[in-house]
């Protein structure tokens, strides 16, 4: 494998309370440019997965790493800020500023991340190239997130994680509303972008058909452990 974005090793974490469960993961790399599709069912811990790759949660053992970085060793404050540089997200629900433009929502992240803001160069044009580029309007960046259709307000969560090119992107069930073409025009605008600037993607979902689209498919029955307290 080449060299890893993202790796987990001997991870462990427990959520507290009586219908806390306790997650462990031996080991999990994700490569530079590399595209896996992280398949599990609801209640499988894939959220409790993705919130420690993301640093929103710290294991209460072993090794997060994104880009080199082990994100525990970080204060909250520089957790936050390196979270930014380092990770593009695309949330289930969008998770956009409905009252804002498009612009204000895409380049929201360059707010907290000067590196990524530097990456960037004019971030503006670089917004309005995204749009252009995941086939929205000429001037939608003006337009309020809150009048978009619901496809166009997907594409705008695309623009805002690849912006100032994130070496990762974590996707979370973006397609779990989506018919079969709409998917497909989806994943198609998704890989011609993470291809472009060689970044990893990593995308949680519960369907399997989607496997034949990305480098690897890994069920997260296979690489981590749950152990759930007794009630």
């Amino acid at each position: 494998m080449s060299e890893a974005v993202l790796t987990l090793s001997n991870v462990g974490y427990r959520w507290p309370g009586r219908a806390g469960f306790a997650l462990t993961v031996p080991d999990l790399a994700v490569a530079l440019g590399e595209s896996v599709l992280l398949l599990g069912e609801s209640g499988s811990g894939k959220s409790t997965l993705l919130s420690l790759i993301c640093g929103a949660i710290l294991p209460d053992s072993g090794v997060v790493s994104i880009a080199g970085t082990e994100i525990s060793s970080l204060s909250g404050g520089a957790r936050d800020r390196y979270r930014a540089e380092q990770i593009g997200v695309i949330f289930q629900q969008f998770n956009l500023l409905p009252f804002g433009t498009v612009s204000d929502n895409i380049l929201l992240p360059l707010r907290f991340a000067p590196a990524r803001r530097k990456r960037a160069g004019v971030a503006l044009a670089e917004a309005t190239q995204l749009c252009a580029t995941l086939g929205l309007p000429e001037g939608v960046g003006s337009e309020k997130a809150s009048a978009l259709s619901v496809g166009q307000q997907q594409r705008v969560a695309v623009a805002r994680a690849l912006i100032g090119h994130p070496p990762l992107i974590i996707a979370d069930e973006p397609t779990s509303a989506l018919d079969a073409n709409s998917q497909a025009a989806f994943l198609d605008l998704l890989f011609a972008q993470t291809q472009t600037h060689q970044t990893s993607l990593l995308m949680v979902s519960h369907d399997p058909r989607l496997g034949e689209r990305f480098d690897r498919v890994i069920n997260i029955e296979d690489i981590a452990k749950i152990a759930r307290s007794a009630s």
